[in-house]
């Protein structure tokens, strides 16, 4: 009897530090995945920017075609690759059935959503990484623990929180991110493995690229009471606009009305090439500085103090729009960041007496609590990625009221919304398995209505 319960225990033992093993293994795989996507990016924006600098009228040429063979490509060779892939990640932790979670994370996706926001990049596209890195997390991850299906929304999760925090080397707003925005929930028997997958994958980033910030340093403050009118403004101002912002995206997923929304259907490469002259022209307009990321613009303001144009704050949220609608990979993170920095920088001309970089964070933490409406991630994310702990309670407010003002043009989140659409869509698959028929995606598809099993006829899921 002792050596029977001896040998379970070993059992026990041993499949508990396999499952260890898988999310370490799985976190130090994504951590490199992070870093190598986040050097290319990098090396693409400059390629275009090069092209650009030779002849700055390239852009109407090469943004328009680039971005219609990329949403060709999405649509005939890696679908539900398009947008942010955070939607997709969502959707696949509720879905039960292994080949309904394959089409929506698996390394193929990973593969096309790597190379397809690389060339997004290079053409010029207002697109960022770091919800593309959390789809190849969650694929990666999907991948590893695939002998063992009742894992794999423990492993989708922690696939994905390990690409946030690898992408912007941000392990607190990993964490945050996986509870508030992909679970929703706290779990107290994965959490321990979800924090070492994000530490892993935290370790990998930092042992390639080193300890940086990711916006740099800054060291901002709001030193005087009437200082702080600019947390209401900026939160109000900003969650408005993020509100705006999901709500086109929604509206767009759900396909417009009418003639506009049936052209659109019929002709979807071609509503992608008008969407890329589109943001050729808010290049132009902005002076070449609405491509890409956004990192490069923000970073210079925060850590230099170069000013960036008045108008780049909403040709940078109209340019990531046309982006985010025209069906190619993308993800909104960075770019949503870098249009809060915008309206923060254009509102510190109402405030003469407040350093302009405290502004600017405000702006962030605000569009950006609007968009996603997941106010605590906002708000750490913005903190790690400056450094700057003096703004925390200022940073705080502002998302909070971010939050409060997206919600009354946008009563959802926008991956949620969208993630919805992806369920939807995988209803065929997952209803293939007869012990699924109950599945919990029904209630998801009550609830996003749909009656029967039909995939998104929109762009971006």
């Amino acid at each position: 009897m002792t050596a029977f319960f001896s040998a379970k225990r070993l059992r026990l033992h041993s499949a508990r530090t396999q499952r260890r093993l898988i999310f370490l293994l799985g976190g130090v795989v994504v951590g490199a995945a992070a870093v190598v996507l986040a050097i290319l990016a990098d090396d693409a924006q400059r390629v275009f920017a090069a092209i650009i600098h030779r002849w700055r009228y390239a852009s109407l040429l090469v943004t328009p075609l680039g971005i219609g063979l990329s949403a060709w490509l999405t649509q005939r060779v890696f679908p539900n690759s398009q947008g942010s892939g955070i939607p997709q990640a969502i959707a696949a932790r509720h879905l039960q059935s292994q080949r309904a979670r394959g089409s929506l994370v698996s390394i193929r996706i990973a593969i096309g959503k790597i190379l397809l926001t690389l060339f997004g990049l290079l053409c010029g596209a207002s697109i960022g990484r770091e919800g593309p890195t959390v789809q190849v997390g969650a694929s990666i991850m999907f991948a590893i623990g695939r002998l063992s299906p009742r894992r794999q929304p423990g492993l989708i999760l922690a696939g994905a929180s390990a690409g946030i925090a690898a992408a912007f080397n941000t392990p607190l707003a990993g964490i945050v991110f996986g509870i508030e925005e992909m679970s929703r929930a706290f779990d107290v028997t994965s959490s321990g493995l979800l924090i070492g997958g994000i530490i892993a994958a935290g370790l990998t980033s930092l042992a390639l690229l080193g300890d940086c910030t990711y916006f740099g340093i800054t060291s901002a403050t709001l030193h005087s009471g009437s200082a702080w009118l600019t947390v209401p403004v900026c939160g109000a101002i900003g969650g408005l606009l993020g509100g705006v912002f999901s709500r086109i995206l929604i509206e767009a997923a759900a396909g417009l009305p009418g003639a506009t929304g049936r052209a659109i259907k019929r002709h979807p490469i071609l509503f992608a090439l008008l969407c890329a002259l589109g943001t050729a022209l808010c290049g132009l307009a902005s002076g070449d500085t609405i491509y890409g990321t956004g990192y490069s613009q923000v970073k210079a303001l925060l850590d230099h103090g170069v000013p960036l144009p008045q108008s780049f704050g909403l040709l940078k949220m109209a340019a990531t729009t046309l982006a985010s609608i025209s069906g190619i990979p993308g993800g909104i993170f960075s770019p949503s960041l870098a249009v809060g920095a915008g309206l923060g920088f254009d509102l510190s001309a109402l405030f003469p007496g407040v350093p302009v970089a405290a502004v600017v964070l405000l702006g962030m933490v605000a569009y950006f609590a609007g968009v996603v409406q997941a106010p605590i991630t906002a708000f750490v994310i913005v903190t790690e990625m400056t450094n700057d702990h003096a703004m925390v309670i200022p940073l705080m407010t502002a998302a909070f009221v971010g939050y409060a003002a997206s919600r009354l043009v946008c009563h959802e989140g926008v991956y949620h919304a969208l993630a919805k659409n992806f369920v939807a869509a995988a209803l065929p698959l997952e209803h293939a398995s007869p012990s699924n028929l109950d599945s919990p995606v029904a209630s998801a598809s009550k609830e996003a209505g749909t009656s029967s099993p039909s995939p998104p006829t929109n762009l971006i899921g």
